[in-house]
Protein backbone atom coordinates (compact mmCIF):
# COMPACT_ATOMS: atom_id res chain seq x y z
CA UNK A 1 0.00 0.00 0.00
CA UNK A 2 0.77 3.36 -1.09
CA UNK A 3 -0.70 5.64 1.38
CA UNK A 4 0.91 8.01 3.83
CA UNK A 5 -0.64 7.51 7.35
CA UNK A 6 0.30 11.13 8.12
CA UNK A 7 -1.74 12.56 5.43
CA UNK A 8 -4.84 10.56 6.34
CA UNK A 9 -4.77 12.25 9.95
CA UNK A 10 -3.76 15.22 9.13
CA UNK A 11 -6.52 15.94 6.28
CA UNK A 12 -9.15 13.93 8.80
CA UNK A 13 -8.17 16.64 12.12
CA UNK A 14 -8.18 19.69 9.57
CA UNK A 15 -11.78 19.25 9.09
CA UNK A 16 -12.25 18.99 13.11
CA UNK A 17 -14.53 22.07 13.57
CA UNK A 18 -12.85 23.04 16.87
CA UNK A 19 -9.87 22.57 16.45
CA UNK A 20 -7.73 26.02 15.37
CA UNK A 21 -7.54 26.67 11.38
CA UNK A 22 -4.26 26.04 10.35
CA UNK A 23 -3.00 24.47 13.27
CA UNK A 24 -2.61 20.62 12.17
CA UNK A 25 0.52 19.71 10.82
CA UNK A 26 2.66 16.88 9.59
CA UNK A 27 5.91 19.12 10.19
CA UNK A 28 7.71 21.86 12.37
CA UNK A 29 8.03 24.12 9.33
CA UNK A 30 7.42 27.78 10.14
CA UNK A 31 6.16 26.88 13.61
CA UNK A 32 6.27 29.93 15.50
CA UNK A 33 6.45 29.11 19.64
CA UNK A 34 3.30 30.41 21.19
CA UNK A 35 1.17 29.66 18.00
CA UNK A 36 -0.97 26.77 18.74
CA UNK A 37 0.28 23.39 16.61
CA UNK A 38 -1.07 19.78 16.54
CA UNK A 39 1.44 17.97 15.16
CA UNK A 40 0.98 14.44 13.40
CA UNK A 41 3.79 12.29 13.37
CA UNK A 42 3.93 8.03 12.02
CA UNK A 43 5.41 6.77 15.20
CA UNK A 44 5.65 3.04 13.65
CA UNK A 45 3.27 0.32 12.69
CA UNK A 46 3.35 -2.76 10.30
CA UNK A 47 1.30 -4.84 7.51
CA UNK A 48 -1.30 -6.26 9.42
CA UNK A 49 -2.99 -8.58 6.18
CA UNK A 50 -0.42 -8.88 3.08
CA UNK A 51 -2.01 -6.96 0.46
CA UNK A 52 -5.06 -5.33 2.43
CA UNK A 53 -4.53 -3.56 5.44
CA UNK A 54 -1.67 -1.87 7.40
CA UNK A 55 -1.80 -0.59 10.79
CA UNK A 56 0.10 3.38 11.27
CA UNK A 57 1.18 4.14 14.94
CA UNK A 58 0.60 7.81 14.74
CA UNK A 59 1.91 10.52 17.65
CA UNK A 60 -0.32 13.28 17.88
CA UNK A 61 1.72 16.10 19.96
CA UNK A 62 -0.09 19.38 20.83
CA UNK A 63 1.38 22.67 21.51
CA UNK A 64 -0.16 25.94 22.94
CA UNK A 65 1.09 28.82 25.41
CA UNK A 66 -1.85 28.14 27.65
CA UNK A 67 -1.85 24.64 29.58
CA UNK A 68 -5.45 24.45 29.55
CA UNK A 69 -6.02 25.38 25.84
CA UNK A 70 -3.10 22.11 24.84
CA UNK A 71 -5.04 19.76 27.39
CA UNK A 72 -8.23 20.86 25.86
CA UNK A 73 -6.89 20.38 21.86
CA UNK A 74 -5.58 17.36 22.65
CA UNK A 75 -8.46 15.39 24.04
CA UNK A 76 -10.11 16.89 21.42
CA UNK A 77 -7.84 15.15 18.91
CA UNK A 78 -8.21 12.03 21.37
CA UNK A 79 -12.64 12.01 20.94
CA UNK A 80 -12.35 12.91 17.10
CA UNK A 81 -9.72 10.05 16.28
CA UNK A 82 -10.85 7.29 18.64
CA UNK A 83 -14.91 8.38 17.92
CA UNK A 84 -15.26 9.91 14.31
CA UNK A 85 -12.83 8.98 12.11
CA UNK A 86 -13.40 5.14 11.95
CA UNK A 87 -15.05 3.92 9.36
CA UNK A 88 -14.21 6.90 6.85
CA UNK A 89 -12.14 7.50 3.73
CA UNK A 90 -10.02 9.79 3.70
CA UNK A 91 -6.91 10.64 2.04
CA UNK A 92 -6.98 7.34 -0.11
CA UNK A 93 -7.54 5.16 2.72
CA UNK A 94 -11.00 3.87 4.27
CA UNK A 95 -10.12 3.87 8.07
CA UNK A 96 -10.94 0.72 9.38
CA UNK A 97 -10.74 1.34 13.05
CA UNK A 98 -8.51 3.41 15.92
CA UNK A 99 -7.09 2.26 18.75
CA UNK A 100 -5.82 4.23 21.51
CA UNK A 101 -1.94 3.34 22.35
CA UNK A 102 -1.48 6.47 25.31
CA UNK A 103 -3.87 8.78 26.29
CA UNK A 104 -2.14 12.42 26.34
CA UNK A 105 0.57 13.22 28.69
CA UNK A 106 1.98 16.30 29.55
CA UNK A 107 5.82 16.91 28.00
CA UNK A 108 6.59 21.06 28.01
CA UNK A 109 8.44 21.24 25.49
CA UNK A 110 12.17 21.89 26.80
CA UNK A 111 13.30 24.27 23.69
CA UNK A 112 10.68 26.41 23.53
CA UNK A 113 9.03 25.82 26.65
CA UNK A 114 5.43 25.57 25.15
CA UNK A 115 2.74 23.56 26.45
CA UNK A 116 3.07 20.21 24.86
CA UNK A 117 0.63 17.32 25.61
CA UNK A 118 1.29 14.23 22.85
CA UNK A 119 -0.81 10.81 22.99
CA UNK A 120 -0.04 7.63 20.37
CA UNK A 121 -3.01 5.78 18.37
CA UNK A 122 -3.20 2.87 16.21
CA UNK A 123 -4.60 3.33 12.96
CA UNK A 124 -6.08 0.18 11.05
CA UNK A 125 -6.36 0.94 7.21
CA UNK A 126 -6.85 -0.32 3.82
CA UNK A 127 -6.53 1.50 0.54
CA UNK A 128 -9.74 2.93 -0.86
Amino acid sequence: MTVDPVEVVVVFLRSVPALPAGSVTGDHVGHQAGQPMIYVEHSGGFRMVRDRMDRADIDISVYHEDRKAAVDLAYRCRQALLEELPGRVVGGAEVLDVEEISSPRYEPDSTSREHMYSGEVALFFVAA
